[in-house]
């Protein structure tokens, strides 16, 4: 096996050095793009353009075990995540980062980390499942793991290691992507990733319980760049079919189409998602079930977000988007639609980014390069961003 030093060593210096090639099609996009990054500073040593007063840290790398304390070696290809607060007395005032593996051996990974941000453990929560992209973090600290399959299943997974992960039957059997609990109205929200795919929700009765869950899809009705589209909710018939079975998408003709749902989150009475066949930004007022575009590349006035994927929402309210293409990013959004990146990876053209979470404090962020140089192939890299996160918002014009 090479030497672990040495393989940090190459990755630090191809990240540092590479320059990205554009990845917007035109000059007008181009520009637009450099003068909305033109607030990051230089690439530092991990390949990470960040604002001023931000640094980062690589904690993990795929194939590697991220600490002598474990023999487990840090999955390929990192994905959706979360961050859960460390309530063991041995371990006070620490935390764990959860990250699910999206290949064909599946499962979800966890790094453990103290008080003072060293990672002390790692080891898995879930195998024996395939393609397992993204998911969502439930308010009774488990984590819902959604496999990236046709006919796929939710797991939840617990974050500490201490309970076997179970499969959820009422959130559906579908191509999952991402899940977002709504603890008021008791509902958790899910995201189909298919060309044609669809919005579900699972209403849950005996809320935190999954007895008696039910699986519903979405139907739209009126204009969603107006504001006052919405949402008529069908329950599926059959919501866990086997394969060659009618999917889940197709058994309510009026149900909507929702071109490859991707990351979704939930944050004071709203849920955010995205879809990635047109490149939008949704939110849904739950009270309202009113839903909106609130990001559309085509119709933005600076479309510097492209390739949307997982998504996440600070203490303070801005919402966090991965790029999975684009020019591997993360961009913050708010909900008039202003984009501003945060940071920026260079020399990692043919990764995607994934997996943005923080700490319940707001003090750390954690997200992944998916597949890290392209010059090593499928190997991932989990990187820690720190910061004067609560300054972000003054970015934003009023």
């Amino acid at each position: 096996m090479t030497d672990r030093r040495q393989f940090v060593s190459k990755i630090l210096k191809i990240s540092a050095l590479s320059l990205a090639a554009p990845k917007i099609a035109n000059a007008e996009h181009i520009l637009a793009n450099e003068a909305s990054i033109s607030h990051l500073m230089p690439a530092n040593k991990n390949g990470m353009r960040l604002p001023n007063g931000f640094k980062s840290r690589i904690v993990a790398f795929a194939g590697i075990s991220p600490t002598r304390n474990s023999h487990y070696s840090w999955h390929q290809a990192p994905d959706g995540g979360a961050v859960y607060q460390d309530f063991s007395r041995e371990n006070l005032g620490g935390w764990i980062y959860v990250c699910n593996e999206e290949t064909r051996t599946g499962g979800v990974g966890a790094l453990k980390f103290n008080a003072t941000g060293e990672v002390i453990d790692a080891y898995r929560i879930l195998d024996n499942t395939l393609y397992n992209c993204a998911g969502g973090k439930t308010p009774w600290n488990t984590w819902l793991s959604g496999e990236e399959i046709p006919y796929g299943m939710v797991w939840e997974c617990d974050p500490y290691g201490n309970n076997s992960a179970q499969a959820i039957e009422c959130l559906g059997n579908f191509k999952h992507e991402a899940c977002a609990v709504d603890p008021i109205h008791r509902n958790i929200y899910l995201t189909e990733d298919e060309r044609d795919g669809r919005f579900y929700r699972t209403v849950l009765p005996q809320y935190p319980s999954y007895e008696q869950g039910k699986l519903q899809v979405a139907e739209v009705q009126g204009d969603v760049f107006s504001g006052d589209a919405k949402l008529i909710w069908h329950d599926v018939p059959k919501p866990n079919p086997k394969k060659p079975e009618l999917e889940t998408r197709y058994q309510i003709k009026k149900s909507t189409i929702f071109k490859g749902g991707e990351g979704i989150w939930y944050y004071a009475g709203y849920v955010y998602f995205s879809t990635k066949g047109d490149n939008r930004i949704w939110a849904l007022d739950l009270n309202q079930q009113t839903i909106k575009v609130i990001y559309d590349f085509e119709t933005s006035r600076l479309p510097i977000l492209s390739g949307v994927d997982n998504v996440t929402v600070d203490n303070n309210g801005i919402i966090y988007v991965c790029e999975d293409g684009g020019n591997m990013q993360i961009v913050m959004l708010n909900e008039a639609g202003q984009t501003i990146p945060l940071l920026q990876i260079i020399g990692q053209d043919n990764s995607e980014i994934t997996g943005v979470a923080f700490t319940d404090d707001g003090t750390r962020m954690y997200f992944n390069s998916q597949r890290g140089p392209s010059f090593f192939g499928s190997s991932g890299i989990t990187y820690e961003v720190t910061g004067p996160f609560e300054q972000l918002q003054m970015l934003f014009k009023t």
